[in-house]
């Protein structure tokens, strides 16, 4: 994964923004899959060797400078670090990285807890979508993350659950996906 600083870009940008990074390092052996636009970022998700990965930054380097550079896998990790983790991802609206961190704490739930866990995934893959300019399918999916939050309690560590609940209903009734901090 790599965050450019965003210099003035949109979600409506990420396929102009994805195009024009393949063209960029078509020359070298990456693959850059997709892009999405955060506030203060870009991120694109890119499939490099590591020995190639100065290159890439470098090839990218017209659309902004480098934020970070993160490679992402699956990595096993306690459910109170692995929360955190998904937490500050979050927060910063790097929802892809807070679905893969979530996701290794709902491997490790079970019942009620496994699909509390889960909605909050939904809620974080919606906003990835609303980043690459696809809120129609983000907000398809807000129900979806509202059921599985079900009547769950008010907390789950420090996640305020009540409030995303109320969030997710918000956003239903204006069909807008609206980033928040959970």
């Amino acid at each position: 994964m790599i965050h450019l600083k965003n210099n003035g870009y949109s979600p409506k940008d990420s396929s102009y923004l994805v195009n024009h990074a393949r063209k960029i390092c078509s020359t070298i052996p990456a693959s850059v899959r997709v892009a999405r636009v955060a506030r203060k970022f870009l991120e694109f998700d890119v499939s490099v060797n590591p020995d190639d990965l100065d290159l890439v930054i470098e090839k990218l380097s017209p659309i902004g400078p480098l934020d970070n550079a993160r490679h992402i896998f699956e990595e096993k990790i306690g459910k109170e670090d692995g929360t955190r983790d998904g937490v500050f991802y979050f927060n910063n609206e790097r929802f892809w990285e807070s679905h893969e961190s979530l996701e290794g704490v709902w491997k490790q739930c079970y019942g009620r807890e496994k699909e509390l866990v889960q909605g909050i995934i939904l809620l974080a893959v919606a906003f990835a979508h609303a980043q690459k300019n696809e809120s129609r399918i983000g907000i398809g999916m807000l129900q979806r993350a509202l059921e599985k939050l079900g009547d769950s309690p008010g907390t789950y560590g420090e996640i305020d659950v009540d409030r995303i609940r109320n969030k997710i209903k918000e956003m239903q009734k204006t069909e807008e996906l609206t980033i928040f901090e959970i």
